[in-house]
């Protein structure tokens, strides 16, 4: 997850595909930890929560590579911008954007910003580019933003992102 005011959905995502049995290993940027501790979200998920590319303790196998190896699908909810022009450069400068670049998991992004940042030709740009590598989007959708604009920009509604995110689970496994 990145840093946006719909950061505290991403609790109830987690929640819910916790519950469906997912095992959900959740990464939080910097940016994220400003909106919603990783505490609350290891508690929801049961797993430690990664925010660090230098946090890594528990062996010698980098973090971040084994999350990625091991990832059955990449949801990054909410998505930011930034976030979305990371990925579509291959920027790997912290634990979310180098496990969307070693990751050969299916990624699922579902955007939350001001719709002028997600309507901008740069963010269209780049939104065009992880289309065109396979990357699939979820929203986002239209309503009134954090930012007191009225119009897209709004995270998905969470019980949509976990079904396509369980829909693409399936058929992975099909």
């Amino acid at each position: 997850m990145s840093g946006s005011i719909a950061a505290y959905r991403a609790a109830d995502i987690a929640s819910q595909l916790t519950k469906r049995g997912c095992e959900v290993h959740v990464v939080m940027t910097h940016d994220a930890q400003e909106f919603i501790t990783p505490l609350t979200l290891q508690v929801l998920s049961k797993h430690p929560v990664t925010t660090s590319l230098y946090d890594e303790k528990q062996s010698w196998h980098p973090g971040h590579i084994e999350l990625a190896d091991n990832a059955d699908l990449l949801l990054v909810a909410p998505a930011t911008a930034n976030v979305v022009a990371k990925f579509a450069l291959g920027i790997a400068d912290d634990t979310l954007s180098a496990i969307a670049l070693a990751t050969r998991a299916p990624i699922l992004v579902a955007p939350a910003m001001n719709g002028k940042m997600w309507t901008h030709p740069a963010t269209e740009q780049n939104a065009a580019t992880l289309r065109s590598r396979g990357v699939e989007f979820i929203g986002p959708e239209e309503g009134l933003l954090a930012c007191g604009y009225e119009g897209i920009g709004r995270l998905w509604p969470v019980g949509g992102i976990v079904e396509k995110a369980m829909a693409m689970l399936a058929e992975k496994q099909s």
